[in-house]
């Protein structure tokens, strides 16, 4: 299955979601906000870096949970800033 090139908007978006969890995650080593998501901290490290900018619901789900962060409040603070 061929998937379809993002769009610049979708990379921002992904850029600007991954940057929110970067932050969020404060002095939290990436392995251990990985391993309390049950992801790899790969997948963690291309989402914090921008490189899949269209990860899960569920995987992002899973991370804000650990973080503390409610899913409207990551979507709100993810979200186009108004022009």
């Amino acid at each position: 299955m061929v998937r379809t090139p993002l769009t610049p908007a979708e990379r921002e978006r992904g850029e600007r979601l991954g940057a929110l969890l970067r932050e969020s995650r404060g002095s939290r080593s990436m392995v251990e906000v990985a391993a309390a998501a049950g992801l790899s901290a790969e997948t963690l490290r291309k989402i914090e870096t921008g490189r899949a900018p269209t990860p899960a619901f569920f995987t992002v789900a899973a991370v804000a949970s650990v973080l503390g962060l409610s899913m409207d409040d990551l979507i709100r603070r993810s979200a186009f800033a108004a022009a």
